[in-house]
C-alpha cells in the first residue's frame, strides 16, 4: 500500500513537471479546455435563466403554484362551473398551508370591453386587491394611475396594449360585457384608474381587473369564485401540497392542479432545455477531446526515446500509462479551475442587470420568453460540465497513453 502511493505520488511529480516542458504548448490546449468549460457552464446559466424566466413569468401571470377550481371548470371555463361555495376550500387550505404561503380566490371570465370606437375580447378577472398583491404580478405593475383598493367597485385595471389599442387614458370609461350566472348579457361601466405592464404584450391585451366584489354582484355569483390560486414559499412543496389539498376537500366536486399541470407548454419547454444543455455539454467535449488527443500524442511522440530508454530501464508498461495520464489530469484540473471560475463570474456578473433583449421581444414573445434574460447556476450543470471533463477527458487522453507504453525500447532509442 505504501510503495503503492509512493508511485503515485511519483507519477503525480513527474506529470506536473511534464506539461511544463512545452509552455505554448500546455497553454494552447488549457485555452480550449477553459473555453470550453467557460462555455458550458455560462450558456447552461443562459438556457436556465431562459427557461427559470418562462416558469417565474408563468406562475405570476394569474398561475400560482396550485389552482383550485370547481368540477368540470377547467374543460369549460364557464360561470356555472364555478365554486358556488368557497368556504370548505378556505378551511382546506388553512389546514394544509404554512404562514408563509400565500393564496387569493378569484373571479374569471370570458368578457368583451367597449368604449365608443373600440372592442376587444378580453379576460375580465376580479380580485381580492390585498390578497391578490402578495400572489400575482399585478400590484408591482401598475405604471399609470393607481392600484384597486377594497370596495372600489367601479374602478379596473387595463393593460398599457390595450389602452394604446383603444386610444384611451386614465379616467375614461370602458363598458364591459359577459354572460351571467342565469345565462344572460351582464355589463357594466368602469373607470380606468390604473394602467399595468407586463413581460409580455399578449398579457397587456388579454386581462382587466376589477374587484371580485364587482364582478360577483355583475355576474350575479353572490359569493362564488371561479378558483384559488395558491403560492407557495417552496416551489419544490408543489406536489405535497396538491396532494395534501386533495385529501382535504371532498374528492369529486374540485380540480386540484399544480403549475405543471396548467403550464402544460413551460412544463414541456424544461424538458426539452435539460436536452439541449446535455447536447451542449457532449458537442462542446467532443470538440475538446479532440485537441486533448492530438496535444496528448504530439507530446507522445516527442518523446518516444524518453518512454524507449524508461523501458529499458525496467518501467512498467501501465507505469507509462499513469504518467501520460498524470499529465492529462494536470491539464485538466487547472483548465476545469479557470474555467469554473470565468463561467460563474460571467454568470454572476449579468445575474444582477441581465441582459435585454428587448430588440427582439415580438420574437421572444411568440417563444414565451421575456424581456430581460437573469443567468442562472444550477449545481447539477456545475457537476455534470465538470464530471464530463475530467471523466470522459482522462478517458480520452488513455489512448495516448497505451500508445506510449506499447514503445518498444529498441525502436523507441533509434527513433530520431
Amino acid at each position: 500500500m505504501m510503495k503503492s502511493m509512493e508511485n503515485l505520488r511519483t507519477f503525480l511529480r513527474l506529470g506536473w513537471r511534464n506539461i511544463w516542458r512545452n509552455p505554448r504548448r500546455t497553454a494552447v490546449i488549457m485555452t480550449a479546455v477553459v473555453i470550453g468549460v467557460w462555455s458550458m457552464i455560462f450558456l447552461g446559466a443562459l438556457m436556465r435563466g431562459v427557461a427559470d424566466q418562462m416558469v417565474r413569468n408563468g406562475i405570476a401571470t394569474l398561475t400560482g403554484h396550485v389552482q383550485i377550481h370547481g368540477k368540470g371548470y377547467r374543460s369549460d371555463p364557464v360561470v356555472e362551473n364555478s365554486i358556488a361555495d368557497p368556504e370548505p376550500v378556505r378551511q382546506a387550505l388553512q389546514s394544509v398551508l404554512s404562514e408563509e404561503d400565500r393564496w387569493t380566490a378569484r373571479v374569471r371570465v370570458n368578457a368583451i370591453v367597449n368604449t365608443a370606437r373600440h372592442s376587444s375580447g378580453v379576460t375580465l378577472v376580479g380580485i381580492d386587491p390585498h390578497r391578490e398583491a402578495e400572489v400575482s404580478f399585478i400590484r408591482n405593475a401598475v405604471t399609470q394611475g393607481r392600484y384597486l383598493k377594497p370596495g372600489d367597485e367601479q374602478g379596473i385595471l387595463v393593460g398599457k396594449a390595450l389602452l394604446d389599442d383603444f386610444e384611451s387614458r386614465v379616467g375614461h370609461k370602458l363598458v364591459v360585457m359577459s354572460q351571467d350566472r342565469n345565462q344572460e348579457i351582464a355589463s357594466r361601466a368602469f373607470r380606468i384608474v390604473g394602467v399595468f405592464r407586463a413581460e409580455m404584450e399578449a398579457t397587456e391585451k388579454q386581462f382587466a381587473f376589477v374587484t371580485i366584489t364587482a364582478a360577483q354582484e355583475m355576474l350575479k355569483l353572490k359569493e362564488g369564485v371561479s378558483e384559488i390560486s395558491v403560492l407557495l414559499k417552496d416551489r419544490e412543496k408543489t406536489s405535497n401540497v396538491v396532494a395534501a389539498v386533495k385529501h382535504a376537500l371532498p374528492s369529486g366536486a374540485y380540480e386540484v392542479q399544480s403549475w405543471q399541470e396548467l403550464l402544460p407548454m413551460v412544463t414541456a419547454v424544461l424538458g426539452l432545455y435539460d436536452f439541449f444543455i446535455f447536447l451542449w455539454f457532449l458537442v462542446t467535449f467532443i470538440a475538446m477531446a479532440f485537441g486533448i488527443v492530438n496535444t496528448m500524442l504530439m507530446a507522445v511522440f516527442e518523446r518516444i526515446r524518453e518512454f524507449g530508454l524508461l523501458k529499458s530501464l525496467g518501467m512498467k508498461p501501465w507505469w507509462i500509462v499513469e504518467e501520460v495520464l498524470a499529465e492529462s489530469f494536470f491539464l485538466l484540473l487547472i483548465a476545469a479551475l479557470v474555467g469554473n471560475g470565468l463561467g460563474l463570474a460571467s454568470a454572476l456578473a449579468l445575474a444582477g442587470p441581465g441582459i435585454d433583449l428587448s430588440y427582439f421581444a415580438a420574437g421572444l414573445e411568440f417563444a414565451g420568453m421575456s424581456r430581460v434574460v437573469y443567468p442562472v447556476v444550477h449545481g447539477r450543470d456545475v457537476i455534470t460540465a465538470n464530471g464530463v471533463v475530467f471523466f470522459l477527458g482522462l478517458a480520452v487522453s488513455a489512448y495516448p497513453a497505451v500508445k506510449a507504453a506499447r514503445f518498444k525500447p529498441v525502436e523507441a532509442l533509434a527513433h530520431t
